[in-house]
């Protein structure tokens, strides 16, 4: 006769719970990065080359010579001219935007260095109101720019504004428009170069303004670059619209921008082109 023994008790121990914030999506080909080599990837999708938003403070580090970046005019903060109210008063939504991202506004500007060349630096962070320009970022852009022309220095300026200029500001956010190009136009009269740098997105006000005045544009791979958004576009004109319409590669193949350049290779780029340049 056979015996059959029992088989041992197996006690489950508990389910580890694995920390939040370890991982990321890609937004395009849904591909789950582990953020460590995210960021060692340079924010970039191993899979399908997805540029990840940076903020600015990571495109400083990303760009400028370490421990160069002096910001300048950091305390500029919005008023609120139209006495805004929605849902929420443009009073509370920059308290909230402030307090999410640790930015006084939408842009930051200052000196640096690239490749141990000075320049002058502006960078949009989509972060704050999604980089929208109003009177404050016009304010700083304009001040870079006039820094640019006063030390006799090269511009380069970060934009990703999806937000366009600012609506909570009226009149006030689009003569903003003005106001930055005509400050370009006095460092186009005396030869100091401005390279324009267009991530995802730039549209809009800002596209319509000084991110599109660059002696040379160059746009990450991929980026949403225009004036109104696609969607919109195709309900207006009832017509389906080319492939890849408004991305950086659409842009470049019909003379929109100059370059196409992989986050990687940027730094390199803009310091090969301020070689050129000078």
């Amino acid at each position: 006769m056979r015996i059959f023994k029992k088989p041992p008790s197996y006690t489950l121990g508990k389910k580890k719970k694995i920390p939040d914030g370890l991982w990321s999506k890609c937004p395009q080909c849904a591909y789950m990065i582990f953020n460590k080599h995210l960021e060692e990837n340079s924010k970039v999708c191993s899979k399908c080359n997805y540029h990840f938003p940076l903020t600015c403070w990571e495109r400083v580090s990303s760009l400028a010579d370490k421990g160069t970046f002096v910001e300048i005019h950091s305390l500029i903060e919005s008023g609120d001219p139209l006495e805004f109210n929605g849902p929420k008063s443009y009073k509370d939504k920059l308290k909230d935007e402030m307090q999410r991202t640790g930015l006084k506004e939408a842009a930051i500007i200052g000196q640096a260095k690239i490749d141990r060349k000075d320049v002058a630096l502006g960078i949009t962070d989509s972060r704050f109101i999604m980089g929208s320009m109003g009177s404050v970022v016009g304010e700083k852009i304009t001040r870079v720019i006039e820094v640019a022309h006063s030390e006799k220095l090269p511009l380069v300026i970060v934009s990703g504004s999806g937000g366009g200029a600012r609506m909570y500001e009226g009149m006030l956010s689009l003569m903003q428009m003005a106001k930055t190009s005509g400050a370009l136009s006095f460092l186009k009269a005396n030869n100091i170069p401005y390279i324009s740098i267009l991530t995802h997105p730039t549209m809009a006000g800002v596209m319509a303004s000084f991110a599109g005045l660059g002696d040379i544009t160059i746009a990450e791979p991929g980026a949403l670059i225009g004036f109104t958004g696609p969607r919109v576009i195709k309900q207006t004109i009832k017509q389906d619209l080319p492939k890849g319409f408004q991305t950086s590669e659409f842009n470049l193949e019909h003379g929109l921008v100059d370059m196409v350049v992989h986050r990687k290779e940027l730094r390199e780029t803009i310091s090969r082109l301020l070689d050129y340049l000078a």
